[in-house]
Parts: C-alpha cells; structure tokens; sequence
C-alpha cells in the first residue's frame, strides 16, 4: 500500500520535475519506502496476530469460565488492535523498563499537582455541590463513615464532577495493556472484570469508555473496584457510575469504607518538622503515637494543638518531597486515600481539597526547585540503591516512601545532607 501509493505521487511528480529534483531522486526514494513497508509492516502484523492469539488462547477462556457469553466477547474486541501510544507498554523483543519521562500528573511536581489555581478551583466548585445536594451527602455519610467533602474532592480530581470527556475504548487499552503493558497481570485481571461487565447487563459494549488507564465513569473506578465496590445507591436497580450523581458519590464512600475508612479521623495535618525528626523515619508502617511527634518537636504549622482526640493515636510522617516541600503528619485516612490511587500527591491534592471546602486556607510551606531528574533517572537511582541493600519498594522511576526513605539512608551513610528526595548530588556519589 506505501509502495503504491509513492508510486502514484512520484509519477505525477516526475513528469513536472517538482522543485527541480531529478526522476532519480524520486526512485531512489520509492526504493527507500518500498524497503520500509516491506520492514514495518510484516512487525505490525505479527504485533496483531500475536494479540489476537492471546485473546483466544488465554483471554476467551478465562473469560468463558466467569460466564461471558461468546457474543460479548466477539463485540468487545471487533476491530480492535493494540494501541501502541498507551504508556507503560513493553513490545515483543522490548526491554521491561520505565519510560524516560513520566507524564502521568500525580507523580509530577507537587507544586504542580497542587496548584493554587487547581485547588482553590476544586474547592469553590465543591462546596456549591455541597449545598445542591447536602441532604444526599448527609444520607451517604450517615451510611458509610466518610466525610461529604472527601467524596466531593475525589470526585473533582477524578472527573471534574462529571464533566471530563472520558472517550477512550476501554476494550483497546486494557486489551493492550494484558498484552503489553509491564503489568500484565493486573490488566489481565481488569480486562476479565470489563467483559463481566458487559455480560452482566450494566452496560453494552460500545458505552465501554475508558481513561488511558482503563478506569471507568464518574469516579474513575478500574473495572474490578466496581463490581467490587459499586452501589446502587438511588434505588434503581443499576450501580450507575456514569449517569447518576447518588450511585456516584455513594460508591466513592463505599470504597473507602471497604479500604478502611476509620470515622471521626481526619486525614491528616500538615506540620513543622524539626532536623532531629529524621526524614527516614516516614510511611505507613512506621506509624507511632501523635503525641510522641509532639514530644519530639513536631508542631502543626497553624500553631494550634493537634485535636485532643488523634493525639493518642497513631500517626505517620509523611514527606511526599522530602525536605524540599511541606511535611503532614497523616493518619491511616491518609493511606486509605492512597488505595483509591497509589499516589502521595493524589491523596494530598483529596485531603487538602476536603479542607479548602469547610474553610481551611493554602498549604502554609512551599515547594523548593529541586533538580529536574526524569523518571528513567530515578528509575537508575533506584537500581543503584537495590544493589547496595535498601528496600526502595520496586524499581519502578517514582519517589515513593520507600525510596524517599532509602535515599535518606544513602545520604546518611555517604555524609550527605539528609534530603530523602533524588538529586544529583546522591545520584553521583552512588
């Protein structure tokens, strides 16, 4: 087809002499597309013919298996083709590695992430719905345990409240991503869950729209988390995610109660953390008392005492850039927040946004400029760190806890200032 269609176009060409280029030119050229097409286009088919293998031999069993009529399955995946612009994927023959630079917004910059424009924007939107549908709000909360503004942040970091465009074929990004994607298995297991889906009635095949992750409707739910956690919460004998604002926000409770939503707490308190507060010491599984932050020199930036009622309980430091940006002590809310999306800043962005909407001000400490590593240099750091011992919680490019953590020990033990947070200066000592 490349071939032909050069040929068409050169031979027009030829006989004008177009900018004066020779008819050798031009077959030098054709010769060069020919070569090509005969390259590209045979891996293309392999690609395609290798996917559609997959989808009969390991995806239409299993999915015979959960009741999928066969029907379903032949519609869900008529003319549909891996999309190679999906991140994260790793071709036949690839390297299984992260890509060099990251595009996804929650692991970008906080300062970013968590914009004034951003936040302040959310929360004006919120607390309006706040008052169009208080007594809903107030029914879910009486039923679940989570607080109405926690379920409005979500839903506007989720989906701008209903509004984003949500287009993609939800059948061609998880089929890509159980075929390609450097976490096969977990795609694999969505993918399933998208077809039982459909073969469950909630929705026909071509109303499957989906993020570039495969997340569906109004609360961005992945296809298992709602069959999982999805309610009915109008009465209408659908769990509606995509059209009805009650199934909506009820499930985002629900979800959260069934992560571990623990009532009365709050999420978290953003704090002076003082040098003798290693920044070594943070993550959910280093959690002690709050007043033992407080008995060390922790202080909440407003000034005020921490409530009467958490400061026997447990909480946990939490640095999302270490000592480059604000510190919170967060209490497991925080954490639960995190199983809706495994993202330090996601969870801030939710948090911080349920404050904005019952009153509270900006975020009191900056973001400092830190060096503009890529994922891939992070990724590089992270190997160098597994080798020498330190548990970075998986090479995968992205500063979580483990690996802001293990940085912190690196710099420790090389004399470094105590950052927990990649730089250069660590990535060249290492």
């Amino acid at each position: 087809m490349i071939a032909a269609a050069a040929e068409r176009v050169f031979l027009i060409r030829d006989r004008r002499y177009h900018c004066g280029m020779t008819k050798q030119f031009y077959r030098l050229t054709l010769a060069v597309l020919v070569i090509l097409a005969a390259v590209v286009s045979p891996r293309a088919q392999s690609l395609n013919a290798g996917f559609r293998t997959f989808l009969e031999r390991d995806i239409w069993p299993a999915a015979r298996a959960r009741g999928v009529p066969r029907p379903v399955f032949e519609a869900a995946f008529r003319n549909v083709s891996p999309n190679l612009k999906l991140p994260d994927l790793v071709l036949p023959g690839g390297k299984n590695t992260v890509e060099e630079i990251n595009f996804q917004a929650e692991f970008k910059n906080g300062a970013d992430y968590l914009s004034e424009g951003a936040v302040s924007g959310n929360a004006a939107i919120a607390r309006k719905l706040y008052q169009q549908n208080r007594t809903l709000l107030q029914q879910i909360e009486a039923r679940y345990g989570v607080p109405a503004p926690i379920i409005l942040a979500i839903w506007g970091r989720e989906s701008a409240f209903g509004r984003a465009k949500i287009p993609m074929n939800a059948f061609e990004v998880l089929g890509t991503k159980a075929y390609l994607s450097r976490r096969k298995d977990m795609f694999r297991e969505e993918l399933l869950a998208a077809l039982q889906i459909v073969a469950d009635g909630h929705l026909k095949v071509g109303e499957m729209k989906s993020s570039w992750a495969g997340a569906l409707g109004q609360p961005q739910f992945m296809p298992s988390k709602f069959l999982a956690r999805a309610v009915d919460f109008d009465g209408d004998g659908r769990k509606d995610i995509w059209g009805s604002v009650p199934d909506t926000l009820a499930s985002i409770a629900n979800y959260l109660k069934e992560a571990g939503w623990q009532t009365g707490r709050d999420w978290g308190f953003e704090a002076i953390v003082p040098p003798n507060v290693s920044c070594r010491n943070e993550g959910p599984d280093r959690g002690i008392p709050i007043e033992s932050f407080v008995e060390a020199g922790v202080q909440r930036v407003s000034g005020r005492p921490f409530p009467d009622h958490e400061r026997a309980r447990q909480g946990h430091l939490m640095m999302p850039a270490g000592r480059f940006g604000p510190a919170f002590i967060a209490t497991p809310n925080f954490y639960v927040i995190k199983e809706y999306n495994n993202s330090d800043l996601y969870a801030l962005f939710v948090g911080h946004v349920a404050d904005r909407i019952i009153g509270a001000g900006p975020l009191k400490t900056g973001w400092q400029r830190t060096d503009r590593l890529t994922r891939g240099d992070v990724y590089r750091m992270q190997k160098k760190l597994i080798a020498l011992g330190h548990d970075v919680g998986g090479a995968d490019g992205l500063a979580g806890f483990k690996t802001r953590r293990s940085i912190g020990e690196a710099e420790a033990r090389l004399g470094l200032p105590e950052t927990c947070w990649p730089t250069r200066a660590l990535a060249n000592r290492l």
